[in-house]
C-alpha cells in the first residue's frame, strides 16, 4: 500500500476457472477436464447474464490490513464473505495509525456530498502535522491507560479511526468481483480503491477468464 504499513496479502485460494465451468454444466450432468475455448465462452456467457451461483465455488483467503474507517466501508460487503479481526479486547500492543502525506490530504469538494477533490488543501504541511500529533497523542493516552492498569477493552476507546486493523477474510470469486465493480469506481474514496486494486491484480491472476467476464459485467 502507498502508506507502507497497510497490506492485502493473498494466503491461499480454492478453484479456478474450470471450477466455474463445472458448477454451471452439472446442470446437464457434464464435466470439462480442461478449459476449451467453449467454455470460456460459457464463462463469458454467465457473467453477461448475471447467472452468478457458479462463481460462488471457487474462492480465495485474504490478510489485510487497512484503517479502521477504510475497515468499516469494506466491511459493508457481507454476501460470501468471512472475516475474523484481530481484537484489542485481548491485544494491547501499541498500534499503527495511518496518516496521509501532506500532498494526500485533500480539499473537500462542494459540489458533492461525499468524496474529494484530487488537490491537497492549501496548508498542507501544517494540516500534516495537526493529524500526526493527534495520532501520537493518542497512542500515548492508549499506552498510559494500559500502564495504569485500564483493560485493553477500555482503553482501546481513544484510538482514532485511523488505526490500523488487521483481519483474514474468505471470499468467493462472486464476492471479490462485487467489492471491486464498487470499489474501483471513480467515486470510491481513494483510500479504498488501493486495497480494491490489489485485491483486484490478486484475483486477475487466479482467475483470470471468469475474472474478465465478471468485470466487464460491470
Amino acid at each position: 500500500m502507498p502508506d507502507g504499513i497497510g497490506f492485502v496479502e493473498l494466503m491461499e485460494s480454492f478453484g479456478d476457472d474450470l471450477t466455474v465451468v463445472n458448477a454451471a454444466r452439472v446442470s446437464f450432468d457434464k464435466t470439462s477436464v480442461e478449459l476449451t475455448e467453449a467454455d470460456k465462452k460459457l464463462i463469458k456467457y454467465l457473467a453477461k447474464h448475471n447467472h452468478n451461483s457458479p462463481f460462488f465455488h471457487p474462492q480465495a483467503r485474504f490478510r489485510l490490513k487497512m484503517p479502521i474507517f477504510v475497515c468499516r466501508e469494506w466491511f459493508r460487503h457481507t454476501v460470501g464473505l468471512a472475516r475474523n479481526e484481530v481484537s484489542r479486547r485481548y491485544v494491547d500492543s501499541l498500534p499503527e495509525c495511518w496518516v496521509p502525506d501532506a500532498m494526500n490530504i485533500r480539499e473537500r469538494d462542494p459540489k458533492v456530498k461525499q468524496g474529494s477533490k484530487a488537490t491537497a488543501v492549501s496548508d498542507a504541511e501544517e494540516v500534516y502535522l495537526l493529524m500526526k500529533d493527534h495520532a501520537d497523542t493518542s497512542l500515548h493516552t492508549y499506552q498510559t491507560l494500559l500502564e495504569r492498569g485500564v483493560a485493553p477493552e477500555v482503553a482501546r476507546s481513544v484510538l482514532p479511526q485511523g488505526m490500523f486493523s488487521e483481519f483474514i477474510e474468505t471470499g468467493s470469486l462472486a464476492a471479490y468481483a462485487r467489492i471491486c465493480q464498487l470499489r474501483l469506481d471513480p467515486s470510491a474514496q481513494k483510500e479504498i480503491r488501493d486495497y480494491a486494486t490489489a485485491v483486484h491484480e490478486c484475483m486477475s491472476g487466479i482467475f483470470p477468464v471468469s475474472w474478465e467476464a465478471l468485470m466487464k459485467t460491470y
